[in-house]
């Protein structure tokens, strides 16, 4: 039987607690992005970021997709302006969390 959390994703209920490894799987599926590598700056300020962004990329192929977490809110504009700016790297999606945000960057060339 089906608990709240399979007709909508987010909902946690008492059923869903006794089968953490279906929560695993559930959470780590959400994005869809796919990505190869996760690149953690939570707690580093600009420049940093993008920086780490931009070596991180050029250690992944074409086609794969770097995550990026970080907590500088500033990221934001930063990556995004940084990806628009740069050949061979396409911003694929970003998510602005409570305290961290998670940035989805894809190497095209």
């Amino acid at each position: 039987m089906c608990s709240m959390s399979c007709l909508y994703p987010g909902i946690l209920t008492d059923t869903d607690l006794i089968h953490p490894v279906v929560l695993v799987f559930r959470f780590n599926t959400m994005t869809g992005h796919d990505p190869v590598e996760t690149l953690d700056v939570k707690g580093q300020s600009c420049p940093m970021p993008v920086i780490k962004t931009k070596q991180s990329i050029d250690d992944i192929a074409t086609s794969e997709v770097l995550e990026v977490l970080a907590t500088d809110p500033g990221s934001v504009s930063d990556i995004a302006g940084w990806a628009t700016e740069t050949d061979g790297v396409e911003l694929v999606d970003q998510d602005e969390g409570t305290d961290v945000f998670t940035h989805y960057v894809r190497k095209t060339e």
